[in-house]
C-alpha cells in the first residue's frame, strides 16, 4: 500500500508543478503583442485541457479498488505522458515565440 501512496502523492506533486508551469505561461502571454498572445492563450488552453485530464485520471486513481489499480494506474500514466508531451510541445512554441521578437 505504501507504494500506491507514494506513487499517487508523486504524481499529485508533480500536477502541481504543472500547475505552477502553466501559470507562468500565462503571465507570459499577458505580456505577449496581441497576435502572439492569441497563439499563447491557445496552447495554456490545451494545457489546461491536459491538466484537467490528468487530474481527473489522479482522482480515480486514488479511488481505484485493489482489482482496479492497475488497470488505473495504466491510465494515469497515459494522462501524465500526454501532458508531459504537450508541455514539451508548448516550450518549444513559446521558446520561438520568444526568439523571433
Amino acid at each position: 500500500m505504501k507504494n500506491r501512496e507514494e506513487y499517487i502523492d508523486k504524481l499529485a506533486t508533480q500536477l502541481k508543478e504543472w500547475s505552477a508551469k502553466i501559470d507562468d505561461l500565462e503571465a507570459k502571454a499577458r505580456t505577449a503583442k496581441d497576435d502572439v498572445r492569441t497563439k499563447y492563450d491557445k496552447n495554456i488552453h490545451e494545457l489546461k485541457d491536459q491538466r484537467d485530464a490528468a487530474m481527473k485520471k489522479l482522482q480515480e486513481l486514488r479511488g481505484a479498488s485493489g482489482e482496479a489499480w492497475d488497470t488505473m494506474r495504466s491510465g494515469a500514466e497515459k494522462a501524465w505522458e500526454n501532458l508531459r508531451t504537450a508541455f514539451a510541445e508548448a516550450k518549444q512554441k513559446f521558446e520561438k515565440k520568444e526568439e523571433s521578437k
